[in-house]
């Protein structure tokens, strides 16, 4: 979500510049930022920006340097605030007040500061607007380029996460076995070989396994990884959603975690988790 774009350019006798920053938020948040003059082309920019932007908190700014010496602003009726004016020293020599904000009185009088309304012509507009347009793509652009430079960096996470999987499956059936030695020498040091009821300890050996099993949770974690590859090569912006497959990447591995009851296992979850985590800080950053 995070971009920057800036386009200049000269018109008449002035210098345009637009310029559009965007950091990272849960939702479109467009601050604009442009000369009294443009008001009434707000509407056009924000729709313009909530179509092409999306997310982000997002920062537009317009500015019109004049490079004629043109100044606009108030303009004051002399005539008017000197007739003001003595008529508010006659009427203060009269009662005897204090006079010493009887100028300051006299500016605040009806008409005696008027405001040009600034305006500006079709030309000027389509103008500044072909200026907007090249702000926005190249904002795009630096989207895009950080974006793909994401992308890299999020199917390198997920190659990790599966190459991490792979390393569990390999281990799988030498966990079981581990685990049915280790059980049947507890019993044998505890009550002797000779005292174990074979059948009874397999059927306790079968139901512990099954309890154990990761079976289900490679395959969701595998397919759960397929799909976020999946998504994440949409041109679509994908961010929610991803946010949301690797929530159901994470319940797989913290599930595979708790059953492991293996210390090698374990460190390949260990892997896994971090790598996940890595995954999420990115996708802050995705739209």
């Amino acid at each position: 979500m995070t971009g920057y774009g800036l386009a200049t350019a000269d018109y008449a006798n002035a210098k345009y510049s637009v310029e559009i920053k965007s950091l990272n938020s849960k939702f479109l948040e467009l601050n604009l930022k442009y000369p009294k003059a443009f008001s009434d082309k707000e509407l056009i920019l924000r729709n313009i920006c909530s179509k092409d932007i999306e997310r982000g908190k997002v920062s537009l700014s317009i500015n019109v340097e004049r490079t004629n010496g043109e100044v606009t602003g108030a303009t004051i009726n002399t005539a008017l605030l000197s007739h003001y004016y003595k008529q508010l020293i006659a009427v203060n020599d009269e009662l005897g007040a204090d006079s010493s904000n009887l100028l300051q009185t006299a500016l605040t009088f009806p008409d005696v500061i008027s405001y040009k309304e600034e305006s500006v012509s079709e030309d000027e507009w389509n103008h500044l607007f072909q200026i907007f347009n090249s702000a926005l793509a190249n904002f795009n652009k630096f989207r895009e380029d950080e974006g793909a430079v994401l992308k890299a960096d999020l199917e390198l996470r997920i190659k990790n996460i599966l190459s991490y999987f792979k390393s569990v499956e390999e281990l799988e059936p030498k966990r079981i076995t581990a685990i049915r030695d280790k059980f049947a020498q507890f019993l044998d040091d505890a009550v002797g070989k000779v005292n174990i009821d074979q059948n009874r300890f397999e059927q306790e050996l079968i139901y512990y396994i099954d309890k154990i099993d990761i079976t289900e949770e490679k395959t969701r974690l595998k397919s759960h990884c397929d799909y976020f590859l999946q998504t994440l090569a949409s041109k679509e912006a994908n961010g929610k959603k991803m946010g949301f497959i690797s929530q159901e990447i994470g319940r797989e591995i913290n599930t595979m975690g708790a059953k492991a009851n293996d210390a090698q296992m374990q460190q390949f979850v260990v892997g896994m988790k971090e790598e996940l985590e890595k995954i999420k800080e990115q996708l802050l950053n995705v739209l």
